[in-house]
């Protein structure tokens, strides 16, 4: 029986009272107090970024051991069975306290990988790993991206190749049967904090590319996989290249068909532009708050220039109708309906704001913007500065985004291919 929204709100309410406290009022801006940190990824010492991996994963224990871990998840792994619409209320019911930030396990692992496994994989597989991942044991990572497949991600060419049982065959692929995997992967967040990785190899190199691709539940601790981090110019190391070699893995952890992966791809793909359209809490939100922008120009001598004026309330104009598109979106979820295109056109708009307010800000701040002159809310913006070129790339880049919603929304004719095959990720 379906839980009164009312009833699941006044819960969860009750459930964080008891374990923590309310965070302070975040609508209250006060020029000059609090942290002025505009962070979009992390630049954490790794031992400090271990210990906030610890905590996210102590506060999903407790939600999940209080029936708040996985609220759309099927109760045979450890769900509650409920909507999208009680998974949306619980969240808007938890930004009201001061709880540990979990993106390390949420963003990637639970928000597209979860989905994913529950789609694709194996019965055995479901029972060990999803109820290992909703309750913070597990972290999970995609392995998609390789240097020669980002955008046009049917190219990739890490291979996959059937196990000839040879004296290093591990004794998992002994009892199933199994595959070697050779490749390399990159730009993969949280790859040093996770236990699985979902890797799409290549599996028949003669077939056409977007059919001869089988996807993989890798372990991390295997042999042969070999996680370095990739240091970003905003100082920290969130993403990752990794490298695979013979790496064996049991064929009981294939997702999906063999030469099949690219569905399964496809479900991965589909739940990452919803997490990342949806994304809008934590530091960077202040970003596009007027308040903050508008104190900023007066700290700055610049409210009186009309033409940085002028761009400031376009910007926040924008801002507001990203809002409402993601309203529309939660009143279908609510209605029983799948979102359409809004998701995408949220993504495209997301990274589109932030970078225009980074660029906005760039333009009051001046040198402020480059040099650390210990004034509060100045260079502290450099970090979201650094990090703009990539909010246009993750999920999906920008060109890639509009070509979609260009053709198969609004029924434009295709681009035409540089070559006869060519084909890009959706």
């Amino acid at each position: 029986m379906e839980q009164d929204p009312q009833d699941f709100a006044a819960e969860a309410r009750r459930f964080l009272d008891a374990h923590v406290a309310r965070a302070p009022d975040r609508t209250a801006f006060t020029w000059g107090e609090g942290d002025d940190s505009m962070a979009y990824f992390s630049s954490l010492p790794p031992e400090e970024e271990r210990e906030q991996v610890e905590r996210a994963r102590a506060w999903q224990r407790i939600r999940h051991e209080n029936g708040f871990g996985w609220i759309t998840g099927p109760p045979e792994y450890g769900g509650r069975g409920l909507t999208p619409v009680h998974d949306l209320l619980y969240d808007a019911v938890e930004s009201e306290y001061d709880v540990p930030d979990t993106g390390v396990l949420s963003v990637v692992g639970l928000g597209m990988i979860g989905p994913t496994i529950l789609a694709h994989a194996q019965p055995g597989i479901r029972d060990r790993w999803l109820p290992a991942m909703y309750r913070g044991d597990a972290i999970a990572c995609q392995l998609f991206s390789e240097p020669g497949a980002g955008s046009d991600l049917a190219s990739v060419a890490t291979r996959a190749v059937r196990d000839d049982g040879g004296p290093s065959r591990s004794s998992e692929a002994e009892s199933g049967g199994g595959w070697v995997l050779n490749g390399q992967k990159v730009w993969t967040s949280v790859a040093q904090h996770s236990q699985i990785g979902l890797a799409l190899t290549r599996t028949d190199p003669d077939a056409p590319k977007h059919r001869g691709i089988t996807a993989f539940l890798v372990p991390m601790d295997a042999p042969g996989v070999d996680v370095r981090p990739l240091r970003q110019m905003t100082g920290g190391a969130d993403f990752n290249e990794v490298f695979l070699t013979d790496v064996r893995i049991p064929d009981d952890h294939r997702l999906g068909e063999v030469d099949g992966g690219w569905t399964v791809a496809l479900t991965t793909l589909m739940n990452e532009r919803a997490t990342v359209g949806s994304e809008g809490a934590g530091p960077v939100a202040a970003a596009l708050s007027p308040d903050r922008l508008s104190a900023l120009m007066r700290a700055t001598w610049t409210w009186d220039d009309r033409a940085l004026r002028a761009r400031l309330a376009e910007l926040l104009v924008d801002a507001i109708a990203t809002e409402h598109l993601n309203a529309r979106a939660l009143r279908r979820l609510r209605a029983g309906v799948a979102p359409g295109p809004e998701m995408s056109v949220s993504k495209l708009m997301y990274g589109q704001n932030l970078t225009r307010a980074a660029h906005f800000v760039a333009d009051a701040l001046g040198p402020r913007a480059i040099a650390d002159t210990g004034q509060w809310g100045t260079y502290a913006w450099s970090e979201l500065l650094l990090a703009t070129p990539a909010l246009r790339i993750l999920g999906g880049t920008e060109e890639i985004m509009k070509n979609i919603l260009a053709e198969r929304v609004l029924g434009l004719p295709k681009e035409p291919a540089t070559t006869a095959a060519k084909e890009v990720r959706p």
